[in-house]
């Protein structure tokens, strides 16, 4: 029984190996991005629901980029607090700002998709660049580095979006770790031809590509996925490009307490189930190899089965992971969360079990 063990330890090892070296290899071994600015008209969006603190501090750091011709359209999704106050006092001083007003609509209540809707509608640019309320970009050539991407062909960007980092905080270190990881992941299966998620703080395509979609329109009742499950359906190898270059990042304000962190990963969690089915199974592959990866190795090492071996292959698989996780993590700037690595790692898999059986009995808030 634990030399079938001791077998199947080495076939999960491979299988890491694979999504180490070969998928993750793709985007953490290239080589920095050089751009070539363009001066293609760009709409950036966002879409904001009682976010006045946000907005107040935001929305200034938007309107001093440097680019020759974009527009800057805030969608009010029915705030409560003073967020239309604000969004009207900077369209009053701002001539390239533009205002839409969502009133609440008793089939979509609470729906970001359909604020979004109405907010690309709304747009005068046939480019598109997304953000968060709660985000800022880490550069006034933000725009310029996302839209140097596009080309004919490439109608859809995918970027990356940070989060800001706490002094002294732990759980700061896990957000921005399990971060990193999935831009490494949506990064490299999009370099190697199949994108499949992006995220809304940082994300820009074609018009064209939300209409050729119908928009929301097939997962208009899932209350999250505007950024994801739009990006699964839409994006393709021919279609699709990534940026990384550091002045293309956006910054949000991460979550403070584990509670809402783990109340965060239940709602992205949710809208994974929805994705094309090779897309689900590269995901759960990777998860259950790391997850049976801890456990097989337990199993062995409490036996001394060829704990040699056992213990040799694991320090490999460490060395391989670490390698190829910290080029990854230093091209999108988060190199101190290398340090924590194995222990982050750990807590990453038992709190992703958790979510899932969580899940299971409940299910997660979303945009309200």
């Amino acid at each position: 029984m634990l030399l079938i063990l001791l077998y199947v330890f080495i076939g999960i090892l491979a299988i890491q190996l694979f999504y180490y070296l070969i998928v993750f290899g793709k985007f953490a071994f290239a080589r920095n991005q050089q751009i070539t600015p363009k001066r293609i008209p760009i709409s950036v969006i966002v879409c904001a629901k009682n976010e006045a603190e946000n907005v107040k501090k935001f929305v200034p750091l938007l309107v001093e980029q440097n680019y020759p011709d974009y527009e800057i359209v805030l969608i009010d999704d029915a705030s409560s607090d003073e967020t239309l106050e604000l969004f009207e006092a900077f369209e009053r001083q701002y001539s390239n700002i533009k205002l839409v007003k969502v009133q609440n609509n008793e089939a979509f209540w609470g729906n970001k998709k359909f604020a979004l809707t109405l907010g690309i509608k709304a747009a005068s640019k046939e480019y598109l660049l997304f953000t968060d309320a709660d985000c800022y970009p880490t550069s006034k050539d933000w725009i310029t580095n996302m839209s140097s991407r596009f080309t004919m062909h490439k109608t859809i960007v995918l970027g990356y979006g940070a989060y800001e980092k706490i002094k002294g905080s732990f759980l700061n270190k896990i957000i921005r770790f399990e971060t990193m990881l999935t831009a490494t992941q949506y990064f490299a299966w999009a370099k190697m031809g199949r994108p499949y998620m992006g995220v809304g703080r940082n994300l820009a395509y074609k018009r064209e590509e939300f209409f050729r979609v119908n928009g929301f329109i097939d997962h208009i009742s899932v209350r999250s996925g505007d950024d994801d499950l739009f990006i699964n359906q839409a994006a393709k190898g021919s279609n699709t490009t990534v940026c990384y270059t550091t002045d293309s990042f956006t910054v949000s304000e991460p979550k403070k307490t584990w509670k809402d962190w783990f109340n965060q990963k239940r709602r992205h969690v949710s809208t994974a189930k929805l994705y094309k089915g090779f897309d689900k199974f590269q995901l759960g592959l990777y998860y259950f190899s790391q997850l049976f990866f801890l456990l097989v190795a337990i199993v062995l090492l409490a036996f001394q089965f060829q704990w040699m071996i056992v213990a040799g292959l694991v320090v490999f698989r460490y060395i391989f992971a670490w390698t190829t996780l910290g080029y990854a993590a230093g091209k999108l700037k988060e190199k101190d969360v290398m340090y924590w690595f194995p222990i982050i790692e750990i807590i990453l898999i038992f709190t992703q079990l958790n979510v899932f059986f969580t899940n299971i009995f409940s299910k997660p808030v979303h945009w309200k």
